[in-house]
C-alpha cells in the first residue's frame, strides 16, 4: 500500500472516531434532555424543593395536637373545556393524621379530552413536609364528553414539621393544582415553569 493509501485510510479511520464522538454526544444531550424533567421531578420530590410536596406509603407513627388548616385551590388552562374544583374549600387535621379529600371535574365538552395536572404547596418551605398518599397529579386522566369525575387526595403533614423552628408561624398550607390539556404547549411551559423555577412560585392557570 502506498503512503498515499495509507493517509487516505488513516483519515477514514479519523473521521469515522470523529463522527461517533459527534453521535455520542448528540444521543447522550438527547438523553439528558429527555430525562431532565423526570430528574428533576425525582428531585423535588425528594427535597421538597420548590414546594414539591413527598410521596409516602405509610402513615407516621404519632399524631400531634398541633392543627393545621390545609386549603385546596384548583385552575383549568383555558385550552381545556373542564370544570374542576374542590369538594371542600379547605380542612382541619393534626400533624400525623391523615387528611382525605376529593377534587371534582367534569369535561363539558361533547368529545374526549385529556388533562394533565401540575401541583404543589405553599408556603414553599411545608413542602418537605406534605406528604401525599394517593393523589391524581402528573398523571393523564381522560374524560368522555360530559363526563364527571371524582378524585381522591389522601395526605398527611409530617409531625417533624413541629420540630423545625422556621415552621413556628405556619398555621395554614394550601394544596394547588392546575389542570392542563395534555401534549399541549401551556402544559410544557408550565412543567418548565414548575421544575426549572428557582422561586418555585405556584403554577396557576395562564390568563386566556
Amino acid at each position: 500500500m502506498s503512503d498515499q493509501e495509507d493517509r487516505q485510510a488513516a483519515l477514514a479511520a479519523k473521521n469515522r472516531k470523529v463522527g461517533l464522538i459527534v453521535l455520542g454526544v448528540v444521543l447522550a444531550m438527547t438523553g439528558l434532555a429527555f430525562a431532565s424533567v423526570p430528574l428533576y421531578s425525582l428531585f423535588c420530590r425528594v427535597t421538597g424543593y420548590g414546594g414539591t410536596t413527598q410521596v409516602a406509603a405509610l402513615l407516621p407513627d404519632r399524631i400531634l395536637e398541633r392543627r393545621l388548616t390545609i386549603r385546596f385551590d384548583a385552575n383549568v388552562s383555558p385550552n381545556l373545556d373542564w370544570d374542576f374544583k374542590p369538594e371542600i374549600p379547605h380542612v382541619s387535621v393534626r400533624l400525623g393524621e391523615k387528611g382525605v379529600i376529593a377534587y371534582l371535574a367534569r369535561n363539558r365538552a361533547q368529545k374526549p379530552e385529556t388533562g394533565m395536572a401540575v401541583y404543589n404547596v405553599t408556603p414553599l418551605k411545608a413542602g418537605p413536609y406534605f406528604n401525599k398518599i394517593q393523589c391524581f397529579c402528573f398523571g393523564e386522566q381522560t374524560l368522555k364528553g360530559g363526563e364527571s369525575v371524582s378524585m381522591p387526595v389522601l395526605f398527611f403533614v409530617d409531625p417533624a414539621m413541629d420540630d423545625d423552628p422556621d415552621l413556628d408561624d405556619v398555621t395554614e398550607i394550601t394544596l394547588s393544582y392546575t389542570f392542563f390539556k395534555s401534549e399541549s404547549s401551556e402544559l410544557e411551559e408550565a412543567m418548565d415553569t414548575f421544575y426549572n423555577s428557582e422561586s418555585g412560585t405556584r403554577v396557576d392557570s395562564p390568563a386566556p
